[in-house]
Parts: C-alpha cells; sequence; structure tokens
C-alpha cells in the first residue's frame, strides 16, 4: 500500500510542524483531486488582502467572511477556484454550477450565476491558485514526515482567519497528534 492510499478528494493534508517550505508551513490543505497522475488541492488557512469582488465582482457578495480571496497554493496563482459547502439536504447533483468533491463540499463553476447557489450554500470561498503534486510526489513528502492525512469536516471549508485552523484541525485528531498543536513553530524562540 503507497504512502498516499488514505490521501482522497474531501481529506486534509497537514503540515508537519517541521515542514519549513514558506509555501506550506503551518497549512491545511483540502484535496480537491487525488490520481496516479497526481494530486491537487487548496490552502485552507492562507487569506489575501484582495477582496474577492475587486477580483471578481459577481461573486464578491456571495462569499464567506472575511470576503477575501484565499491563496490556495504555490501552483497557477492567476487560476481563480471556488469551493462551497452545500446546505444540510443539498447534493452536487441536484446544485446547478457545481461539482461534487466529497460529501457537501463542491466545486464551483466560476462561470455560473452565482444568484442561483446562495440559498443552496452555506458557504463559498475562492482560493488563488492550488497546491498540485505531480505522480509519485506527495507520497515521497508523505513518507518523509511533511503531510499528516487527517478526514475533513464540511466546516473546515469556510473556517475564518481568526480561529488556528492547523492547531484546531490537529487538535482534535486525539493524542498524540493532538500534541503537535503545540509545537512552537519557531525553535528559534522556544
Amino acid at each position: 500500500m503507497s504512502a498516499d492510499a488514505e490521501v482522497e478528494p474531501g481529506t486534509l493534508l497537514v503540515a508537519a510542524p517541521t515542514l519549513s517550505d514558506p509555501n506550506f508551513r503551518r497549512t491545511v490543505v483540502f484535496v480537491i483531486d487525488h490520481r496516479d497522475e497526481g494530486t491537487l488541492g487548496v490552502v485552507l488557512n492562507r487569506p489575501s488582502e484582495v477582496p474577492v469582488r475587486e477580483v471578481l465582482p459577481h461573486w464578491g457578495d456571495h462569499v464567506a467572511e472575511p470576503g477575501s480571496v484565499f491563496v490556495g497554493g504555490p501552483v497557477e496563482k492567476k487560476t481563480a477556484l471556488c469551493l462551497a459547502a452545500l446546505r444540510t439536504g443539498e447534493t452536487a447533483a441536484s446544485v446547478p454550477g457545481v461539482i461534487a468533491v466529497r460529501g457537501p463540499v463542491a466545486l464551483v463553476d466560476l462561470d455560473s450565476d452565482p444568484d442561483l447557489l446562495t440559498n443552496k450554500v452555506r458557504g463559498l470561498r475562492v482560493f488563488a491558485g492550488y497546491a498540485g503534486w505531480d505522480a509519485g510526489q506527495l507520497a515521497g513528502e508523505i513518507d518523509r514526515g511533511d503531510w499528516l492525512i487527517v478526514p475533513a469536516l464540511p466546516g473546515d471549508v469556510l473556517a475564518t482567519p481568526m480561529r488556528d485552523l492547523w492547531g484546531h484541525v490537529l487538535r482534535r485528531q486525539g493524542l498524540p497528534t493532538a500534541l503537535l498543536a503545540t509545537h512552537p513553530g519557531d525553535l528559534q524562540r522556544n
């Protein structure tokens, strides 16, 4: 069984405290697609200062607080992706303009009409860029201990930046994994 066998759409990749790559330090990545050719996801906990209405005016009034574009990752930074958390009772098959990822989380077609989605979603989040791994690359990073694979909750996609999503996700894993949330981040300051 490969190191990334547990990775599937709708799981989270949580950066290990020792992962020092500035693109991914203390990040939580939501996996959108995972197959033999590679993996695609978005970083959930990197808000930018750019309001969604500045880059996607039709969507600005429809996104969850804080209303800014999130930095989805270092790949294709000019590409926008949007995730939605559907309301209870809604499925991606019954909502026009979305593609199922897992459970109530769906990828939104940004060419669709946001007004048609408003009453069918709990919230929307727009990401600039994404995190991507070629075939075998993510498995190598997991084997090296760079990532923990954990289940996602639908609310993770809409978590506010005020909450330390990285620490919160680690703490809900139980012991001993929860103890990683207490890692100081900068060992020089410990």
